[in-house]
């Protein structure tokens, strides 16, 4: 019986000794500073990030499965009265809101890759559904040379 107890007990601090520096060093200073709001986005200016697409319910069209194109940015602060969008920092994805087959046929090729819109109306993302954190509901993709 003294045996099976030293043996559980070796176990125990063995156990202990592993453990108590891991708790340590997630408590450290390490962590990494508060994060700052990003620069402001108005009407008019650009915006630059990979465009992605996903496939999402459209609720107004009786469920039928549509692209939805986002860009992943820098996080951005917007004006005023959306701010930060309850977010630290400001949000980092914009979902490209399209009004014509025209749109979604020229940002479809672009899936994948860093492209830059000039934004002419944004705002923080509000109905149930929306992937992103801000949408841009009127823009236009200014070419590379």
């Amino acid at each position: 019986m003294t045996k099976l107890f030293a043996t559980r007990l070796a176990l125990a601090a063995t156990m202990f000794a592993l453990v108590t520096p891991a708790i340590a060093a997630q408590q450290d200073d390490g962590a990494p500073p508060p994060s700052k709001p990003g620069k402001p986005i108005n009407a008019g200016e650009v915006l630059s990030g990979e465009l992605n697409a996903m496939k999402v319910r459209d609720v107004k069209n009786a469920g039928k499965r549509v692209a939805m194109y986002q860009i992943t940015s820098e996080p951005r602060r917007l004006p005023a009265p959306n701010g930060l969008c309850n977010l630290e920092t400001g949000p980092e994805t914009f979902q490209l809101v399209t009004s014509s087959d025209a749109q979604a046929a020229q940002l479809k090729s672009f899936v994948g890759k860093a492209i830059s819109v000039k934004v002419d109306e944004v705002a923080c993302a509000s109905d149930p559904g929306q992937m992103s954190e801000a949408v841009i509901t009127k823009w236009s993709l200014i070419k590379k040379q």
